[in-house]
């Protein structure tokens, strides 16, 4: 470990070099920030400590894909939030009230709803019933192999979509807040990514989340202060001046921008509400604490980290409005922005960003791009490892293996192999993703998030005739149903195939994909006599009793 810090130094340390160096490509980068490349610097530093005391500390599987079972409700709840409030989060939402107003905020408690489910329908019985990951407990009473190579795909089809949207957006944030190209830039981020999951494990990807979630929110606190402040803490008076200086003028106070029918805008919270509950790397974080007691903590802190995230949010996409639409330095690029959306340093994007250098100058920007870079690094490491687990644990221990119980360092050796495989993979679509537009890509993830594992997860905890047939008929239909609908829909079949008119025509397919799902699920299910499916039935009992207890056999299922 400590050779592998010291030949990954000097590729940190380039960030400085090529940063104060002339970049050559599409993006304008920002004025060298001597700030922002030492806290850079800081950060990736203390988290590489991090990751070599993990190291010392992750021996057997349970260490690798759980911390050991041995973080807290409160410690989980924060590594939840900073694995949940990610770049995309932290910018996209800012930028979206900043582009929108009032209809920033209804997109981010979409985000937000997802958890009551979680906290009060899955994380005891997840907790109880799992060990590893939700295939644990989707497989637990039926057939093992068919259920967990449909949870393994619905898990690695969520991370590599979700990984491509995070290397892109990484790539383009640190090109323009740090002037590295684009492909280092991705590479960079790649190759900490295997580092902190191929020797820290969970351990170390909980406290690169932690710590992470610490910094933005303190951050993000700051900042929604610091707005507040200059309207003497009045929400009121902060909005009538939103309006007065945006282009928009009243129209930012109404809804309705966003979404255009209630057919889009039932679809959108189902896709945010059912994909929350059915993303791999947040339900895998249910197996790191203790029992399901600190798995209910776990989802209240969470609930609560994530929900002032996004007020703060809110009053700091209503900051950007006022502070950066009257600043002469970015008016020109910020109405850019507002009016058809600019790929640089003007971007809706970049809202939070302007906001940090208007209330806290040079310094503050360093700190809040670093806090960015932190975000990305955090939730990247949660991904890998959530789809080196499905690859490893799932497939390679219960599907491939056909010779009884694999020896623990085989599986950890399997699941390091992928997570470098992953972080290759992300790198090579980061860089070829480059010029696309990348929203179908998050859309998809959160479909099949929603339509493949939440139903399967779900149904299998609470509907006693689930059968296997069911499982694996409606969860594909579901998937499938997805992915053709996203293709067929305004996203990629107008704006990225060129074709004049969408086949389907609406951006968010969850609503239709989750609907084939449930109704896939439950007539295969009942159709099925074999008796196969009658004790997958008769097994519901026993499960139910270890879900809400705890206390009960292994997996009921052999077959």
């Amino acid at each position: 470990m400590k050779k592998l810090l010291l030949l990954t130094l000097p590729l940190f340390l380039s960030v400085g070099a090529y940063a104060a160096g002339a970049i050559e490509g599409e993006v304008e980068k920002q004025p060298l920030n001597i700030s922002a490349i030492v806290m850079f610097l800081l950060f990736v530093g203390g988290t590489l400590m991090i990751t070599y005391w993990a190291a010392k500390r992750t021996k057997t599987a349970k260490d690798f894909y759980t911390a050991g079972g041995g973080i807290t409700g409160f410690q989980n709840g924060m590594a939840i939030a900073g694995d949940y409030m990610s770049a995309a989060s932290f910018l996209g939402i800012s930028g979206l009230v900043y582009l929108a107003g009032y209809d920033g905020l209804i997109y981010s408690i979409g985000f937000l709803v997802g958890w009551p489910i979680i906290l009060f329908l899955i994380s005891e019985r997840l907790r109880n019933l799992g060990k590893y990951t939700f295939a644990d407990v989707a497989a637990y009473r039926l057939k093992q192999a068919p259920i967990r190579t449909l949870a393994a795909f619905g898990s690695i089809a969520t991370v590599i979509l979700y990984l491509i949207a995070q290397m892109v957006g990484a790539g383009k944030l640190i090109q323009l807040l740090f002037g590295l190209p684009y492909e280092l830039a991705v590479v960079l981020v790649g190759t900490l990514m295997i580092l902190y999951v191929t020797f820290g494990g969970m351990l170390a990807t909980t406290w690169v989340q932690i710590i992470k979630a610490v910094l933005l929110l303190s951050g993000a606190t700051f900042m929604a202060l610091a707005v507040l402040y200059q309207f003497d803490f009045s929400l009121e008076a902060m909005f009538a001046k939103a309006v007065e200086v945006h282009p928009k003028a009243e129209a930012i106070m109404a809804p309705g921008g966003l979404v255009s029918d209630p057919i889009s805008a039932i679809s959108l919270g189902v896709a945010l509400m059912f994909g929350t509950a059915g993303l791999p790397h947040i339900l895998m974080r249910f197996f790191t604490v203790a029992d399901a007691k600190e798995a209910r903590k776990s989802v209240f802190y969470a609930t609560g980290f994530i929900g002032y995230f996004y007020i703060l949010t809110f009053i700091i996409g209503f900051g950007a409005i006022i502070m950066v639409l009257n600043n002469p330095e970015y008016l020109d690029l910020a109405k850019q922005a507002i009016s058809g959306g600019s790929p640089i340093l003007g971007g809706k994007n970049m809202a939070a960003i302007h906001l940090s250098h208007a209330v806290g100058g040079n310094f503050f920007l360093g700190f809040i791009s670093a806090v960015a870079f932190a975000t990305i690094l955090a939730v990247v490491s949660g991904l890998t490892l959530a789809g080196a687990s499905a690859i490893s644990h799932d497939l390679y221990a219960n599907v491939f293996n056909k010779h009884g119980e694999v020896d623990e360092a085989k599986e950890m050796k399997v699941s390091k192999m992928a997570t470098v495989a992953l972080g290759i993979l992300s790198i090579l679509l980061g860089i070829a993703f480059e010029q696309q537009n990348i929203a179908f890509v998050v859309g998809l993830a959160f479909a099949i998030a929603a339509s493949a594992n939440f139903p399967v997860l779900f149904l299998s905890m609470f509907w006693s005739k689930l059968t296997t047939r069911g499982a694996i008929i409606g969860g594909s239909l579901g998937l499938g149903t997805a992915i053709l609908l996203v293709i067929l829909g305004p996203i990629v079949w107008v704006a990225i195939l060129g074709n004049t008119e969408a086949i389907f025509p609406y951006k968010y397919p969850a609503l239709f994909s989750v609907t084939v799902a449930f109704i896939g699920i439950w007539f295969f299910s009942i159709t099925d006599k074999s008796d196969a499916a009658a004790k997958e039935i008769e097994a519901f009992e026993a499960q139910d009793i270890r879900s809400q207890t705890g206390i009960g056999a292994e997996g009921a299922s052999e077959h």
